[in-house]
Parts: C-alpha cells; sequence; structure tokens
C-alpha cells in the first residue's frame, strides 16, 4: 500500500492512510449511504404512478408545502424579530424571565401543539362553549368560528414553536451590534430598528429563517393531524397507502430541491455575515429603561408567542392531567417512556461517539479529503424524516442482501430482516439524522482550542489515543454534553421516523401521543405529551445560558 506522510510533532510522521482514516471512511459511508439511497430508490419503477400523481395530487402538494412555508416563515419572523428587538431594546418589568421564556415553545413538539389547540378550540371545547354561554348562541349555525384543523390553523401552531430560531439568531445579532451605530443614527434622526437593527441583523435571521422553512418541510404529525396534503404527508401515503416505495422515493427528490433552496440561502446568509469590530472599547446595546404604559406593551409583545406556543398546550394537558382525564395505565406509559429514553439515549452516545471520533482524525490525522467527507456526513439534518426514512429502508435492504450474499452461503446462517424490522433501523436513521448535532457541537469546541496542543501532547511521548483520552477529552467535556443533550431530546421528539421504521408493537412516546391523538383521545395522551416536553426544557435553559455569555462576553 502507497501511504503519503505529514508531519505532525517534532520528528513525528504519520500515514495518511491509517487504521484511522479507513475507520473514518467506513463510517462515512454508513451515514451517507442512506442519504445516497433515496435517490437510488427514485431510479426504480414506479408502475406509472408518477404520471398519475403528476396529473392529480403532485400540484396540490406543492402548493401546499409553499404556502405553508410562506406562512410559517412570516408568523416565525413576527413572533422571533420583534420579541428578539423588544428584549435587546427595552429594559421593561419581566425582561429577564421573558428572556428565557421566549425559548420556551422550542421544547414542544409542533404536532402536540396541534393535538391541544384542536381540543381547545373546537365545537365542544373550551372557548366556543364559552362564547355559546356568553351570548346566548344554540349551535354553530349561529356564529362563525375560524376553524383550527385547517392551513392557517397548522400555520399559526408551526410558527409559534417555530420562532425561537429566528429569535436566538435575531437576539445575538441585535446583541453583538455595537452601541456607537445606534448613537449615530440616534444623532442623525434616524430610526434605529430599521436603519441599524435590521440591516446589522438581516444575515442572522435569514440564517434562523432557513431553519424554520426546513423544519415546517420535515413536520409530518401537525399536517398529518389538520390534514394539509403537503410532499411530507405525500411521501407518507404515497409509501404506506400506495406501497409504492420509488414513487415515494421521487416525491422525496422533488422535496429535496426545496431544502437545496434553503441550504443556499442559509450559506447566502452566512457568506455576508462579516463584520469587524475595530474599536476595543465598543459595548452592545444597552437596553433603555420605558414608562409603565410601554413596560405593559412590552410585556404583551413578548407574551404573545410564549402564550400562544407554550402556556396554552401545556394549561391544556396539566388540565387533564389534574382533572384525571389522562390515561392511568401507568405500566403502558413507563414502558412506553423507557423505550424512548432508551432509544434516546443510544442515539446520542452513538452520535457524540462517531462525531468525536470523525472530528478528532479530521482535525489531527486525516488529508483534506476526509475533513470534506466528515463534513458531509452531517448533511442529514437537513432531510425531511420521511425522506430519510426511504433511504434507510433501501440502505438496510442492500445490507442485508449483501450479508446474506457473502456471509450467509458461508455459514449457511440466514441474514433476513437483520436491519430491516429491527430496533437498529431507527438507531441508524436517527443517528444519521442528528449526526449534524453531534458534529457541530465537537467541531466547535475543537475549534477553541490552540492548534499545536496535539503536537505538544506528541512531542511529551503521548501516542495519539493517549493525547485524545488525555488532553483533549477533558477539555471538551462542555461541548460532548451539550450536544448529547440536543440529541438526546430530538430523537425523544422525533416522530415520523420512528413512526415508518418502529419494530412491530415497539412505542415511543411520541409514537404512543400520536396513535391516541389520531383517535381523538386527547386526555390518554396528556401524561405522556408531558413528559415530552419536559425533556425539552434542558436544552432551552442551556440555550439560554448560552445568549446570556454572548452578551456579557461583548459587554467584557
Amino acid at each position: 500500500m502507497v501511504s503519503t506522510t505529514e508531519p505532525i510533532g517534532a520528528g513525528t510522521r504519520i500515514s495518511l492512510v491509517n487504521r484511522w482514516s479507513v475507520a473514518t471512511v467506513c463510517l462515512a459511508i454508513i451515514l451517507v449511504g442512506p442519504i445516497l439511497s433515496v435517490f437510488h430508490a427514485a431510479t426504480g419503477d414506479n408502475e406509472g404512478l408518477w404520471q398519475h400523481l403528476s396529473d392529480t395530487v403532485l400540484p396540490g402538494y406543492v402548493a401546499n408545502t409553499l404556502v405553508l412555508m410562506a406562512g410559517v416563515g412570516s408568523v416565525s419572523l413576527l413572533f422571533g424579530v420583534s420579541a428578539a428587538w423588544t428584549v435587546t431594546r427595552y429594559d421593561f418589568f419581566g425582561r429577564g424571565a421573558l428572556e428565557w421564556m421566549l425559548l420556551l415553545p422550542a421544547a414542544v413538539p409542533a404536532y402536540i401543539v396541534a393535538y391541544t389547540y384542536t381540543d381547545f378550540l373546537e365545537y365542544a371545547g373550551p372557548v366556543q362553549g364559552a362564547l355559546r354561554a356568553l351570548f346566548g348562541w344554540q349551535s354553530a349555525r349561529d356564529y362563525w368560528f375560524p376553524e383550527i384543523r385547517s392551513m392557517g390553523g397548522a400555520i399559526l401552531v408551526m410558527g409559534s414553536v417555530l420562532y425561537p430560531y429566528v429569535y436566538m439568531m435575531a437576539r445575538t445579532a441585535f446583541k453583538l451590534t455595537p452601541h456607537s451605530l445606534f448613537e449615530i443614527a440616534r444623532i442623525h434622526d434616524r430610526n434605529l430598528f430599521w436603519q441599524v437593527g435590521m440591516p446589522m441583523a438581516r444575515p442572522a435571521i435569514v440564517a434562523g429563517l432557513a431553519l424554520v422553512l426546513m423544519e415546517t418541510i420535515s413536520d409530518f404529525g401537525t399536517v398529518e393531524y389538520f390534514a394539509v396534503h403537503t410532499l411530507t404527508l405525500g411521501i407518507f401515503n404515497v409509501w404506506l397507502g400506495m406501497n409504492n416505495l420509488p414513487a415515494a422515493a421521487q416525491i422525496a427528490s422533488l422535496s429535496f430541491l426545496f431544502v437545496i433552496a434553503l441550504l443556499v440561502l442559509e450559506f447566502y446568509a452566512r457568506s455576508r455575515r462579516r463584520y469587524t469590530d475595530t474599536s476595543r472599547r465598543a459595548v452592545s446595546f444597552v437596553p433603555v429603561r420605558v414608562s409603565s404604559g410601554r413596560s405593559a406593551a412590552c410585556f404583551a409583545i413578548c407574551m404573545l408567542p410564549v402564550t400562544v406556543g407554550f402556556v396554552v398546550p401545556v394549561a391544556v394537558l396539566l388540565h387533564f392531567v389534574l382533572r384525571g382525564y389522562a390515561a392511568t395505565d401507568y405500566a403502558a406509559i413507563a414502558s412506553v417512556a423507557l423505550n424512548s429514553v432508551t432509544v434516546a439515549l443510544s442515539v446520542a452516545v452513538m452520535v457524540m461517539s462517531v462525531a468525536g471520533f470523525m472530528v478528532f482524525v479530521a482535525t489531527y490525522r486525516a488529508s483534506a479529503f476526509l475533513k470534506t467527507l466528515t463534513a458531509l456526513c452531517s448533511t442529514g439534518y437537513a432531510f425531511p424524516g420521511t425522506i430519510l426514512a426511504i433511504g434507510v429502508v433501501t440502505f438496510a435492504g442492500a445490507v442485508d442482501h449483501a450479508a446474506g450474499t457473502l456471509v450467509g452461503r458461508a455459514t449457511g446462517m440466514s441474514f433476513d430482516g437483520f436491519l430491516s424490522g429491527t430496533i437498529w433501523l431507527v438507531l441508524l436513521a436517527c443517528m444519521v439524522r442528528f449526526q449534524a448535532v453531534g458534529y457541530g457541537a465537537v467541531a466547535s469546541g475543537i475549534g477553541r482550542l490552540p492548534p499545536n496542543m496535539m503536537n505538544a501532547s506528541r512531542v511529551l511521548g503521548r501516542s495519539f489515543p493517549q493525547s485524545l483520552r488525555e488532553v483533549v477529552l477533558p477539555l471538551l467535556r462542555s461541548s460532548f454534553l451539550a450536544g448529547g443533550m440536543l440529541v438526546f431530546v430530538d430523537v425523544m421528539k422525533e416522530l415520523p421516523m420512528t413512526l415508518l421504521l418502529r419494530p412491530f408493537n415497539f412505542e415511543t412516546l411520541a409514537t404512543y401521543v400520536y396513535q391516541f391523538a389520531k383517535d381523538e383521545l386527547l386526555e390518554d395522551a396528556a401524561l405522556p405529551a408531558l413528559f415530552v416536553v419536559l425533556a425539552g426544557i434542558g436544552p432551552v435553559i442551556l440555550m439560554n445560558a448560552a445568549l446570556r455569555r454572548i452578551g456579557q462576553k461583548k459587554q467584557a
């Protein structure tokens, strides 16, 4: 084998083709294989179904997806930017609490909010019941009330839980904008928000909006419950309803074009995020104390999205639990919760282990090719869960077939269903999708370490594994914990991939809630839904702490 070498430390040279790089390539195949399998599945025979879909429902899928993206994006911008500017610009009563409360809707999955609002706003719900009692109406013919299970309802529900992406990015950008720019605008009698705040924060806001729109494309539970026929729901219907995997893969490929457009938008926004603060004395924006009247208005602006996205849904669920309406089969709920925790914890460990290994090798032992390949393995997060599910099924089928051909014939053992139809399929799908979270956490952490730390350790006689174990890993403990926590919560909330790939008679909290809500039994789903929400509170606290540190570092 021919290999090339490069200097690592004083007198130390290692081969670029070694067991570390080979292991990295093998892991990359596992992570990229399901993504490429989506496009391979799309080349199969769809038995003429694609033409039928193109002539009937496909244009509606595309139109609904575009309308949903536009609506959710608008609501997220309205809630996120207004709240971020208010808590950054003004000092008012309750500001400190609202800074972190505005992140709470991120802990609630959109499909749970959809279930609660349907019960809260339906004809037999408390809102319409109170209106009928107040005005003396007898039936629905006496008054008009908006239908929550509609496109407008889906836009409101999803926008109310996805706006924290925009809020976090906008708030960070506003905090990092020097106070001197606002002072100059004030001297020249310019509008601080439109002339300074928005132009400086626009790239960050666009990047947050791209994340919102990618989550909108990925959503399954909300659009399925509200009967909004988007491309994601179309994939699900064609795959399971019509039993045609190639046609579903072709719709998934069409959805991928939307994802590519959003990635280009996000990349363009990041490429324009270039600002150099040359003043060592520059400080961040100082909030302005406002009068009691304006303080109430600021409080209302910030409290509105929190109420819509968190307070009302959680209050409905708590009402069911405290009034005894929730399911009392605690043994079943405990079993399902154990399944969810086991899957989420397993995926978190797998993702952080694989991400850590690949980033270490790409940083300290690899060529530019492996660095690019490692980054490519983190693109699974850009794919909706239904799309990745198709790729994972196709990839697992190929692995089962290869194992049966190569090993089965030699040993006489059967490898049918070795991956397909097992819990390993769910673990693989979640690992592929959430690899980006682990990669980002480890890569950002290792980027803060001194670049010559590994070389110094090698010069002192430590081997590469020893250097990682004794020097690098202790310094990245917080990055691993933060990334693992985010992966854990994402897997706890994941619905479409778990619903499509889980083994028979295997439930997680997400699928358990979905099954009851689909049968209009929200009361029975209240307690496990609250468990899912509670699992998301930890990352919310973590995100708020990170935002506070940004402001404190800038001020210092």
